[in-house]
This record gives C-alpha cells, structure tokens and sequence, in this order.
C-alpha cells in the first residue's frame, strides 16, 4: 500500500476512533437547580411581572451555561399565566419536595434562586415565609455537602447568610441584613438585583467572579437611579468551595 493511502487510513481510523468518544459533560450537568419568584404583587400594592421575569430569565441563563433542563425547576405564584415554562407553583413545601426528587438523580451540587419580596424574618414565597432556619434545613436534607450556590433577590436578604454559611456554599444576596433592594415596582421589568445577575453573568467566568460584578453593578444602578441608601449586595464563599469553585465555569 502507498504512503499516501496508508495516511489517509490512519487519519480516517483516528476521526472514527474520536467520533465514538462522548462529548465531556459540562460542570453543571449533574447539578439540580431550583428557581423560584416568589410573590406576584409590586412594592405598591398591584401586580409585576418582575418577579416572574427574572424566574423565566435566569432559568434561561442557567441553561446557556450548561444546567440541564431535566434537573432544572421553575416555581411562580401564577403558574397558570406561563404555559412556555410551565412552573409549578411556589409553596414551600412543593419546593422541598421537588428538591429531594431532584437531588437524588442529579448529584454534583445544587442551585437555589429565589426572587421575592423580603422582611427581616426572611422572603416571602407564595402564602408563606421561608425563614433563613428552613432554608438552612431544606438545603442540609437535600443537597447535604455538595458544591451548593445560593441567591436571594429580596429585601434585608442578608439576614440569610449566617444561618446558611458552609464551608460549601455561596452565598448571594440582594441586601445586607438591615436594608432593602429596589425595582419590586409595578413597572419594573426587573427587581435591580436580578437584572444585574443576568447582565452580568454572560461577561463573567464563574459564579465567584458574578457575585463581585453583581455587586457592583447594584451599586452603580443605585447611584443612576438616586436611590437610598445603597442595598450593598452581600457575598459568602465557604472554604472548601472557595479553592475549586473556578473549576465550575461557565462557557
């Protein structure tokens, strides 16, 4: 046989040999994710969409960086109203329910979004409170020591982070424990916090490098929009999760 032959052999046996490898799975395609609006009423009284805005949206952002749609469920307060995504509706322990379901088929880490209005007893979701201690439980029960991210979009959300501090959690939220966040209007597309999320996500190499750059873009928003005082977004990275988490990047 020719040289050139036996090359074009080789090359053809090469091409076959890395077709039948499968492609590497990305590093969230074994995470269960939960996202979650948790009210449907502005910070006026009448209905917004901001809260189910942001819930279709960062659902979406998820997906783009490689959350997989079977391990990912959305939850809103008007679920009849999204025939697109078809949520299910937000009640505490529908959610809880859907976690431990979730978590047991999809088991490399956990991500719990949750946008909603907020006091300082916690936020609210549906008809009741998820208090910082429930939370704190669900997680525990579910997602135990996996890699876990956490993101509250409420006011005084920062009341959250001691009670949710790990060594393998982030911790992301929308105010410190003492202050409210802004954009829960009627007419508000989003609450100020999640559109920076999803403004900044697509820019950002890992949740490490979003949590820094969502922080910031609250703080210039606040300042554009001359509202007071500032919300200061809060972050927490455990130790353990600290080291490894720039190997959970995005593409």
């Amino acid at each position: 046989m020719r040289r050139p032959a036996r090359l074009i052999l080789v090359i053809a046996g090469l091409l076959l040999a890395l077709a039948s490898v499968p492609a590497r799975a990305g590093p969230f395609s074994d995470w269960t994710a939960v996202v979650i609006a948790g009210d449907w009423q502005g910070s006026g009284g009448g209905p917004t969409e901001a809260f189910d805005n942001a819930r279709r949206d960062v659902a979406r952002a998820l997906g783009r960086v490689g959350f997989e749609p079977q391990n990912l469920r959305q939850f809103s307060t008007r679920p009849e109203q999204d025939a697109a995504t078809r949520p299910e509706p937000s009640d505490i322990e529908n959610i809880y329910g859907a976690m431990a379901e979730l978590t047991g088929k999809a088991t490399g880490g956990c991500l719990f979004y949750v946008t909603s209005h907020g006091t300082p007893k916690g936020a609210i979701v549906g008809k009741g409170m998820l208090a910082p201690s429930v939370l704190a439980a669900m997680l525990d029960r579910t997602c135990g020591r996996r890699p876990t991210i956490v993101v509250i979009s409420a006011c005084f959300s920062g009341v959250f982070v001691p009670q949710l501090a790990a060594a393998n959690r982030m911790v992301l939220t929308a105010a410190r424990p003492d202050r409210t966040s802004f954009g829960c209007g009627e007419s508000d597309r989003y609450p100020f916090f999640d559109e920076c999320f999803l403004q900044a996500m697509p820019k950002s190499p890992d949740f490490s490098a979003l949590g820094a750059s969502v922080r910031d873009c609250v703080r210039r928003r606040e300042i554009a929009e001359k509202v007071s005082p500032p919300s200061e977004p809060q972050v927490y990275v455990g130790a353990e999760l600290r080291p490894i988490l720039p190997l959970y990047g995005f593409p």
